[in-house]
């Protein structure tokens, strides 16, 4: 099973870890440590040339996806109950 992150990423069900809100990015010390550390380690990926509004944390990479939370939460959750 697969889930699209905006343009033209698309991840496997089984890497992803958690989906967030762009704002988590700025409202936690912890979350901009992991985000820092993240672009030191080049495992950052921007999607699109669109603005961003959320975070994908998959096994190997950090996404910024164009794609609101929610609706990708919906698209995890369909392919998770089916």
């Amino acid at each position: 099973m697969f889930i699209h992150l905006g343009g033209e990423k698309i991840i496997r069900a089984s890497e992803l870890i958690a989906i967030f809100d762009l704002s988590v990015e700025k409202s936690s010390k912890i979350s901009k440590q992991f985000i820092q550390q993240a672009e030191k380690d080049k495992k950052i990926e921007h999607i699109g040339e669109e603005e961003c509004k959320s975070l994908v944390v998959t096994q190997s990479k950090v996404y910024y996806s164009p794609i609101s939370s929610m609706t990708l939460k919906k698209r995890a959750h369909q392919l998770l109950t089916n």
